[in-house]
């Protein structure tokens, strides 16, 4: 069930990577690593590329990753309502920013695309350090290098016997199908791609929420506060 939903977290991590960098002046914001590259190549010049954009991206990422390390202190390492929760403001943040570019039409101005930018950074970086804490194996969510590395080391060709490849192959299927729904998605209007991507992302968080209360019918009915004291 982790698998999936983390599966599901990374196909959204593509389309939103595509909204940022196609629809938001070229910023990635799930990717860090590519925003890192394009500020060092910006700073010097080169190509035109954005330095401010990607520099907010990269300080929302950081901050939103240090919120849900802070939420995430001390709590075990499955599935909690503590994790519940932050996947849900992610998934209620992209909705939101979506509506609120459908409803304001046009292509945004580029005080509007720092502002979505800098604020899909940041919740980009609370659903990785969500995710981190989870400890999928090879399925950060929002990075597939270290899968791919993984992917090709552990193969026939490589050390192993290609054990993982599997999860692997998919994980990077989910982030270029991401992009690819992302840029489709693009072609309808920029807003209506982060709603797609909100809901989305809302699927596993139901799901793991599901799960997580299934699996322990005695706390089923205790308020969300007593559950959250408890370090659940």
């Amino acid at each position: 069930m982790h698998l999936a939903a983390m599966l599901c977290l990374t196909f959204v991590t593509g389309i939103v990577d595509a909204v940022g960098y196609l629809g938001l002046d070229r910023v990635f914001t799930g990717n860090m690593t590519g925003n890192v590259v394009i500020l060092g190549m910006g700073l010097i010049g080169a190509d035109d590329l954005p330095v401010l954009g990607p520099s907010l991206a990269l300080v929302g990422f950081l901050i939103g990753a240090a919120v849900a390390g802070r939420v995430l202190w001390h709590s075990p390492g499955v599935w909690n309502t503590r994790m519940t929760a932050l996947f849900a403001v992610v998934s209620v943040v992209l909705a939101a920013l979506g509506v609120l570019l459908l409803a304001r039409g046009g292509e945004p101005d580029g005080l509007v695309a720092l502002v979505v930018s800098t604020t899909l950074g940041a919740v980009m970086g609370l659903q990785a350090a969500t995710a981190r804490f989870l400890g999928v194996k090879d399925v950060t969510t929002v990075v597939v290098t270290s899968t791919i590395t993984g992917l090709a080391a552990d193969s026939l060709l490589g050390s192993g016997a290609g054990a993982g490849s599997v999860r692997r192959l998919t994980a990077v299927l989910c982030i270029f199908l991401g992009a690819l729904a992302g840029a489709a998605l693009l072609l309808i209007d920029l807003g209506i791609a982060l709603i797609v991507a909100g809901v989305l992302a809302l699927a596993p968080t139901l799901l793991g929420d599901r799960h997580h209360r299934l699996s322990r019918p005695d706390r089923g009915d205790q308020p969300a506060s007593c559950l959250i004291a408890s370090g659940v």
